[in-house]
């Protein structure tokens, strides 16, 4: 995580995630927000769209769904058993391409920190 913590130690001052590392987004912005990932990712445990399907995804090993082909920098993002916790979705929806080079996402990120709070909030509801 190369810029994450930067990232991370900004979003605490701003108090957007406790100490345990639950956003403290708002869920009903974050899936606001999350409309420009849907023509990707879903939010239906099991249905894989251009990406991995979102349901379940805080707390999820990187690159661990099911059925979908992931890219090979994802897999070696994932290849030491690490989480999607929110300190980890902060960094890569800040910049997925520099967070994990060679990514088949094509999102730019989002560069507001409570837009990724919210939207981090919103996928942990998910489950």
């Amino acid at each position: 995580m190369r810029k994450a913590t930067s990232a991370l130690a900004a979003l605490l001052a701003a108090g957007l995630f406790a100490g345990s590392a639950m956003a403290e987004g708002d869920v009903a912005k974050g899936e606001k927000v999350f409309k420009r990932c849907k023509a990707c990712h879903k939010v239906e445990d099991g249905k894989n769209g251009v990406g991995p399907h979102m349901f379940g995804v805080v707390g999820r090993a990187v690159a661990a769904v099911e059925g979908y082909k992931y890219s090979k920098a994802m897999v070696a993002y994932g290849a030491n058993g690490e989480v999607w916790d929110a300190a980890r979705l902060d960094a890569y929806l800040t910049a997925p391409k520099k967070e994990v080079k060679g990514t088949k996402m094509a999102f730019a990120g989002l560069k507001k920190d409570s837009q990724r709070a919210d939207v981090i909030a919103y996928l942990e509801s998910l489950k």
